[in-house]
């Protein structure tokens, strides 16, 4: 039977009440309270916190009526009510030096006026230590402390420095309160898209235990392939499950089971358009000056390997781009191994979705033209269409024409191969193509290979001026970089591209079949 959509409801009482699709999730919270008291969780936005802690709220307030056919039902004493406190900072401009104290004063008086109390307190963290206590003292019962986007207040400061640092400073106190109270508190769940160091943050509350990448609580937001095939199965008739699979699937924080994103599963049902719904409902900005600021390349992105440490690193003063793309939703975890007690992870694109629109998005960072880029895209898949390499060749010299000249001199030399190189990338990756780098073979890696309609596209990138000319087309005679692609059944192309630092451009673009 078809139910109707929860696009864009946070509320787990609207859901329950207006008969909406649910996916159950509290068999994680039953697993919480096995395990633990304070609990801190990071997921990429639109993921579905929200509706997570919201679902929390409810069920500590005893709403038994709600739950009715969910699994922690029968397991729940509802006559124990809990008072809650929910904090959520998805609301709110915390640009302004004042701005968070403000905020979180107004949330508190909230809370209080609701319970009917009068506190007088001077500062966040004194005034939100006094309201759980006088909650916990006035109904015997301990408190359940519940954040939301906790970490917004300092993103959205981020290029305001001494306001974000401020507001890091604020936060701290008033998330170290939750240990002074720990006494008085029955449960907190802390949660937001980034996850910043326990030293810079959370320096106070060393009894909190981060869930992030524990496998046992991978699906705890998200979409499992056994959801789509039981709760969403009125909705999938008409679809290909491939390409949902193609588009949507591949979030892993180390679980068995790799998940959706709900808001893209959930558009998807309700246009029955493969599009990038979850990708174009909120800029990269951030993540992509900071990818150029660092020189970071767009044919590094897939595959990038970080370890505990590396994924952790999120502060004011120090933004590593692994645990950025990470945090953030753009790259996920691939697979992982751990060695001598250290785990290293290799990460990667989660989707199509993900890949084809972050490549777009370095692509119009980089010419600052978002409507030649545009065109140059439907141009050259127009090109691949009818195999016509000269017009690739056309296409790309006037796009590299086209590069501000101060981005060259803000580059090392030594870069300009695989800054040239990506910009290939990124434009076929932007395409949703079949494109891989740094392909291995028996004798080598080849630069990158691209499958397109049944047809093999070998490509090797040299400098001209550091390798010689020629030396492209030699590397992929020599080396044989053909042969691990003739299997498909159609012909193999060989395209050696040579560039010049000095004219910052393309000097030879050679092709020829395998």
């Amino acid at each position: 039977m078809r139910r109707r959509l929860p696009i864009g409801i946070q509320t787990f009482r609207e859901i329950r009440e207006a008969g909406h699709y649910y996916v159950d999730k509290t068999p994680h919270i039953e697993r919480l309270l096995d395990d633990g008291k304070h609990f801190f969780l990071s997921r990429p936005r639109r993921f579905g916190k929200s509706l997570f802690l919201d679902t929390l709220k409810e069920l500590f307030e005893g709403s038994e009526a709600l739950f009715e056919g969910l699994a922690i039902h029968g397991g729940w004493d509802w006559s124990a009510r809990n008072p809650v406190i929910r904090l959520s900072f998805g609301s709110g401009h915390f640009t302004a030096p004042d701005g968070l104290r403000i905020n979180v004063m107004a949330q508190l008086g909230r809370l209080e006026r609701e319970a009917g109390l009068e506190l007088a307190c001077p500062s966040a963290p004194e005034r939100f230590g006094e309201l759980i206590r006088a909650l916990r003292e006035r109904g015997g019962r301990r408190v359940a402390v519940l954040v939301d986007e906790y970490d917004k207040p300092i993103l959205d400061a981020l290029e305001v420095p001494e306001v974000a640092k401020a507001n890091r400073d604020l936060l701290r106190g008033l998330y170290g309160t939750v240990k002074d109270c720990d006494a008085d508190i029955r449960f907190s769940f802390i949660t937001g898209v980034s996850k910043f160091s326990k030293v810079s943050l959370f320096s106070g509350l060393n009894n909190l235990t981060d869930i992030t990448i524990d496998p046992q609580y991978s699906a705890i937001c998200g979409y499992r392939e056994a959801d789509l095939e039981t709760v969403f199965a009125s909705e999938l008739p008409g679809l290909d499950r491939g390409r949902i699979r193609e588009w949507y699937n591949g979030y892993s924080w180390r679980g068995d089971e790799k998940v959706y994103n709900p808001f893209d599963i959930l558009l998807l049902f309700r246009s029955r358009e493969f599009e990038a719904h979850w990708f174009e409902t909120g800029s990269p900005k951030f993540l992509v000056d900071t990818l150029f600021r660092r020189q970071v390349r767009s044919v590094d992105l897939d595959g990038m390997l970080a370890n505990d440490e590396l994924l952790s690193t999120f502060d004011v003063d120090e933004i590593a781009p692994e645990a950025l793309l990470f945090q953030t939703g753009y790259l996920t975890i691939m697979d992982y191994e751990n060695l001598e007690g250290q785990t290293f992870y290799r990460l990667g694109y989660p989707n199509r979705e993900v890949r084809s629109g972050l490549n777009r998005s370095l692509l119009r960072r980089l010419g600052q033209d978002g409507g030649r880029q545009t065109a140059n895209s439907i141009r050259l898949y127009r090109l691949l269409e009818a195999d016509d390499v000269a017009g690739m060749e056309e296409l790309f010299h006037a796009f590299y024409a086209s590069i501000p000249h101060q981005w060259y001199t803000n580059n090392d030399i030594a870069n300009y191969e695989g800054y040239y190189a990506s910009v290939f990338y990124s434009y076929f990756a932007g395409l949703g193509l079949d494109v891989t780098v740094e392909d291995s073979t028996s004798r080598g890696r080849l630069d990158m290979a691209l499958r397109f309609e049944g047809r093999a596209y070998v490509f090797e990138f040299k400098v001209v001026e550091q390798a010689g000319e020629g030396a492209a087309m030699a590397q992929l005679r020599q080396r044989g970089y053909a042969d691990k692609h003739r299997g498909t059944g159609g012909p193999v192309r060989l395209v050696a591209v040579e560039f010049s630092s000095e004219a910052r451009n393309i000097a030879s673009f050679e092709t020829a079949l395998a």
